[in-house]
């Protein structure tokens, strides 16, 4: 996954050379899950048609204000205010000069004055251009208003020249912007232990003891502390919920309560915030059959044993980390949570009741309320585990 997944990009083309580069750029980020929007120069159609940014974008490439065939008034502070970031990709000379002095003639440049989020340029021209002394000013006049360069690279130019000046590769600036939104997330240089799923105690070879957990809500934890700029450890139980590929989230899958416990402990000196929402299992069979236990008697008796308490164990072992329990409870909810909140030496509890429709285990959706070691409450409505996920993250930022 990526930080950049579910915003909305506005790419500026502009009339250079390298805008044949853009039909790989908006490839790069729709795989991120990016929802591009493109907005070309007039001029920038010599270099690259409006068909194939719009077929790899998905969504249609504007240039005029108004669209000739359908008459429709294509709205430039809509579409400014609308989006997360901008990127102006080729930057040339001309359109630098222009945002630089606020001169808006035509959509792109009106969109660009009307922007309030974050704006990244990567210019693109001949050596000499670039390092023209009234171009360089104009790139400091961005800079200085909060724009955001992406430095060119050193390379053959269009001219046969080689210098400074050739634009930054798609890959570069992707990585470029991810990197920029990390750093200005809440969670950068934070590594995040989180626990999910159920465990599983084996009876005999086929069968076990576990619970209806389904992981969602732990998944969902870990990819929104990812897109919050966060480092993740996630640590799971048997689980259909799955994770894409992503540098930033380490996925440990686990079995039994044990195999939690020393999975957990592997990592968590290293952490700096715990959030343990797997639903681990309190007891496991003592003595576990080699073979699958026929079915002869009319009655089967488990001598169940206590498993290490991981929670109590990390209240009892934590130095500087923020650690989080959930609470799932039937009756006495807020009574029962508190006492774990003490019990367990915790700075935060999520308390879910199963007595809330669409709370708890196999359900897309959780109702919470959450306490802090002073036991102030919170309580938030019924949401999906994905804005529940935000909702507790947002939380934990707030008492850090």
């Amino acid at each position: 996954m990526s930080v950049l997944i579910g915003k909305k990009a506005l790419l500026i083309v502009t009339a250079g050379i390298a805008a044949y580069k853009t039909a790989f750029l908006v490839r790069l980020f729709i795989k991120k899950g990016v929802d591009v929007q493109v907005i070309m120069t007039p001029e920038a159609h010599s270099f690259i048609t409006p068909l194939t940014l719009g077929t790899l974008s998905k969504n249609e490439v504007y240039t005029e204000f108004f669209s000739t065939s359908t008459g429709k008034w294509n709205n430039h502070v809509d579409l400014a205010l609308k989006s997360d970031f901008i990127i102006v990709a080729p930057a040339t000379t001309n359109t630098l000069s222009k945002m630089s002095n606020a001169l808006a003639d035509n959509l792109a440049l009106a969109t660009y004055l009307s922007a309030k989020c974050p704006i990244f340029f990567a210019p693109a021209m001949d050596l000499d251009m670039y390092l023209n002394p009234s171009n360089q000013k104009n790139i400091k006049t961005l800079q200085d208003k909060g724009d955001i360069l992406i430095p060119p690279n050193r390379g053959e130019l269009a001219s046969g020249l080689e210098g400074e000046g050739r634009m930054a590769e798609p890959e570069e600036i992707v990585s470029f912007i991810e990197e920029s939104f990390k750093k200005n997330s809440i969670f950068n240089h934070k590594r995040i232990l989180i626990t999910a799923g159920p465990t599983y105690e084996a009876i005999d070879p086929v069968r076990f003891i576990g619970n209806h957990s389904s992981g969602k809500m732990g998944f969902d934890l870990a990819k929104e502390a990812e897109k919050l700029g966060a480092e993740v450890i996630l640590i799971s139980g048997p689980s259909h919920e799955t994770i894409p590929l992503s540098s930033s989230i380490k996925l440990i899958n686990v079995t039994s309560a044990q195999e939690m416990f020393e999975s957990v402990f592997q990592y968590y000196d290293e952490v700096d915030i715990a959030i343990m929402s797997a639903a681990v299992s309190d007891y496991r069979v003592e003595k576990v059959s080699t073979t699958k236990i026929k079915k002869v008697e009319e009655t089967l008796q488990l001598n169940l044993v206590k498993n290490k308490d991981i929670l109590f164990t990390m209240g009892e072992k934590k130095k500087n980390q923020i650690l989080v329990g959930f609470a799932l409870e039937t009756n006495d909810e807020e009574v029962n949570a508190l006492h774990k909140l003490k019990k367990k030496n915790l700075d935060i509890i999520i308390l879910n009741s199963l007595q809330d429709p669409g709370a708890g285990f196999k359900s897309s959706t959780n109702k919470i309320t959450i306490f802090d070691k002073n036991k102030n409450k919170t309580s938030f409505n019924l949401k999906s585990k994905e804005e529940v996920a935000k909702d507790i993250l947002n939380y934990i930022y707030s008492k850090i």
